[in-house]
């Protein structure tokens, strides 16, 4: 008999990254990031959570921990990426490095720019 692939819940695994699990005294149940209690039907639902699902969520947490590394170091990654084009120039300027860019320069180039320049996004799952 072949074996089936056992996918998580994505209702599951969204609960499960939503929560702060700590336990409200007043109604028994977990809390959301922002500090709303569970309902208790919330609270029932992440009480099946499978062990598929319960590792889905780690590997959402660690695609978000690798997004906050990446945006962390992207200010030293753009300038070392910068550093060649603004060697080449006697007029070291931006806009003149663009210039001496390729396409896929560019676009890597836009990606820095916008790690360095965006506020860092609040975790969600399956976003990273």
């Amino acid at each position: 008999m072949p074996k089936t692939e056992i996918r998580p819940r994505p209702d599951i695994v969204a609960l499960l990254c939503d929560a702060d699990f700590k336990r409200r005294r007043d109604t028994n149940t977990w809390t959301h990031r922002d500090g709303r209690p569970f309902s208790k039907e919330e609270q029932a639902l992440v009480f099946t959570a499978t062990r598929v699902e319960l590792e889905e969520v780690n590997e959402q947490l660690a695609h978000y921990r690798e997004y906050l590394r990446t945006v962390e170091e992207a200010p030293e990654a753009l300038q070392h990426f910068l550093a060649p084009f603004m060697e080449q120039l006697t007029e070291k300027t931006l806009g003149n490095a663009v210039q001496l860019m390729n396409e896929d320069d560019r676009t890597e180039f836009d990606r820095l720019l916008r790690l360095v320049a965006d506020p860092v996004r609040p975790f969600a799952p399956y976003a990273f």
